[in-house]
């Protein structure tokens, strides 16, 4: 499957100010540092803001993640599909990276049972069951069963990380960037 590209990409300093490739910031996203933390926020349906770690992977155009159905985050998800993730980066040059989107619950058992054997290959022996996951408890994902959400971003924002920034020559730094993708 291609790779989708942004439809649009945008300084965050300036119209006429270098930007970071789409490429470095997928790169980041399909390739992350060895146990990496994200963090997803949500809503709770009184309005206050969650926010909570979780392993992502990147497949197919989208971040995934493994949600316990009984958490916090996982009712949060599903009242409200709306949701941001950040990831920060140790490859130097660092790039932090933070995707807004909807989370959609990820229900064709084909695609479930493909995506446990991604995140069986990676150390998580999870194992499908229809359009549910289940496996070990990660402290991350709470209690089994889980279910994976494909976050689509609408909005992916690249910023340079604190990581390293002293040891790296300034115009090798990542550019502070937007991509666009069509509004999810």
């Amino acid at each position: 499957m291609a790779e989708e590209a942004p439809r649009g990409v945008q300084s965050l300093v300036g119209d006429d100010s270098e930007t970071t490739s789409w490429e470095m910031a997928r790169e980041r996203l399909v390739n992350p540092e060895y146990q990496r933390t994200s963090w997803l926020a949500t809503t709770r349906p009184d309005g206050r803001p969650h926010l909570m770690p979780v392993i992502t992977t990147w497949i197919d155009d989208a971040l995934h993640l493994v949600v316990g159905e009984r958490t916090r985050k996982g009712r949060n998800l599903a009242a409200d599909d709306h949701c941001v993730v950040a990831t920060s980066s140790t490859t130097l040059p660092s790039l932090d990276i933070v995707i807004e989107g909807r989370a959609e619950p990820v229900t064709d058992e084909d695609a479930v049972r493909h995506l446990a054997e991604v995140y069986r290959m990676s150390g998580w022996p999870l194992e499908a069951k229809g359009d549910k996951v289940n496996g070990p408890n990660a402290p991350t994902a709470g209690p089994p069963p889980y279910t994976i959400f494909r976050i689509v971003p609408s909005k992916v924002f690249g910023l340079p990380g604190m990581v390293g920034m002293d040891g790296v020559d300034p115009s090798e730094l990542p550019k502070p960037t937007r991509w666009d993708f069509d509004d999810r």
